[in-house]
C-alpha cells in the first residue's frame, strides 16, 4: 500500500518526561486525523515536529542536515523561541495545521569557512557562530568587512549571529535584537578590553547579508582559538583566517501566529 507523502509527519522528541509524554499524545491525535508517524525519521514527510526547547530544535535541525522540510515546535523546555506552540494547545495547532492556517518563514543561515595553513573547513550555523580563546584565554583578532579593516579586537571573543539568534547568546551578551527574517549578520564583542594598550569596539555592529565578515587571529593565537557551532565546539590548527558570509542553504518553518514573535519578546525578556 503506497502512503500518502502528503500525511507523513515527523515527530522528534528530547527525552525530556514532558517531551516524551507530549509526543505520545500528538502521535495518537495526528494517527486519530489520518495522519501517518513513521518510527524513523523518513524524507518524505510534508513536516518535521520537534518537540523540546530551542536547544532540541537546533539539534535536530543539524542532526537531519538543514532539510528542506518545514519545521513547527513544541515546546516544554524554557526560552522556546523557536518553539512555538505550548503542549496545551495541541488541538488547536492541528486544527490550524489542517485549515492551511499558518505562513511559513524562511530562515537565513550562517557560513563559516575556517582556513588553516591545510585547508578549509565549512560549518552553518543556526544561532550563531563563535570565536573564543581556547582555556578562556584572551584572543587578539584582526576584523574586516568586505576586506575592509573595521578593529583589532582583544578580549573574551567575537559572536557572529544571525537574526534567529540575535535573542540567543548574543542578546545576553549585550547583542541587538534583529526581526528573524531580515538577511543580516550580527557581530557583538565578548569582554572587549579597552586600555591605552588595546581598542575594541564595545558595542555590536550590523552587518548587510551581502558581505563577508573575514576575522584572522594573531599569528602567536593561531592555535588557541576555539570556535563555537551553535553550542558545539571545534578546534583546528594553525587557523589564519575565518570568513563568515549568508549561507545559500535555509531552513523553513511554520508559524501560525504572525505576533508571536513579538508576543515572544515581552513574555520571555520583560
Amino acid at each position: 500500500m503506497t502512503q500518502d507523502k502528503n500525511k507523513i509527519i515527523n515527530i522528534i522528541s528530547n527525552n525530556n518526561y514532558d517531551s516524551r509524554k507530549t509526543s505520545q499524545i500528538l502521535t495518537k491525535k495526528l494517527e486519530d486525523k489520518g495522519f501517518i508517524i513513521p518510527k524513523k525519521y523518513d524524507k518524505n514527510s510534508v513536516l518535521n515536529i520537534c518537540i523540546g526547547g530551542d536547544g532540541a530544535f537546533l539539534r535536530t535541525v543539524h542532526n537531519f542536515n538543514f532539510p528542506k522540510i518545514p519545521f513547527v515546535g513544541i515546546n516544554t523546555g524554557h526560552l522556546g523561541f523557536f518553539q512555538e506552540i505550548l503542549p496545551e494547545n495541541l488541538d488547536i495547532f492541528i486544527d490550524k495545521y489542517i485549515k492551511g492556517e499558518y505562513l511559513v518563514e524562511e530562515i537565513s543561515l550562517l557560513e563559516a569557512k575556517v582556513c588553516t595553513k591545510s585547508n578549509c573547513a565549512k560549518l552553518i550555523g543556526i544561532n550563531e557562530i563563535v570565536i573564543k580563546g581556547i582555556a578562556s584565554k584572551v584572543v587578539h583578532l584582526e576584523v574586516y568587512i568586505n576586506d575592509n579593516h573595521l578593529e583589532k579586537f582583544s578580549g573574551d571573543g567575537i559572536i557572529v549571529a544571525t537574526p534567529v539568534g540575535s535573542t540567543a547568546y548574543n542578546f545576553s551578551s549585550g547583542g541587538s535584537i534583529v526581526y528573524p527574517t531580515l538577511k543580516t549578520m550580527q557581530i557583538t564583542p565578548l569582554s572587549p578590553i579597552s586600555s591605552k594598550a588595546y581598542r575594541s569596539l564595545s558595542n555590536s555592529t550590523i552587518v548587510p547579508g551581502d558581505m563577508t565578515i573575514k576575522i584572522k587571529p594573531e599569528s602567536l593565537y593561531e592555535n588557541s582559538i576555539l570556535i563555537i557551532n551553535d553550542g558545539v565546539q571545534y578546534t583546528y590548527k594553525d587557523i589564519l583566517e575565518i570568513y563568515f558570509t549568508i549561507s545559500n542553504m535555509t531552513i523553513f518553518r511554520l508559524v501560525f501566529d504572525e505576533n508571536m514573535y513579538w508576543n515572544n519578546l515581552k513574555s520571555k525578556f520583560l
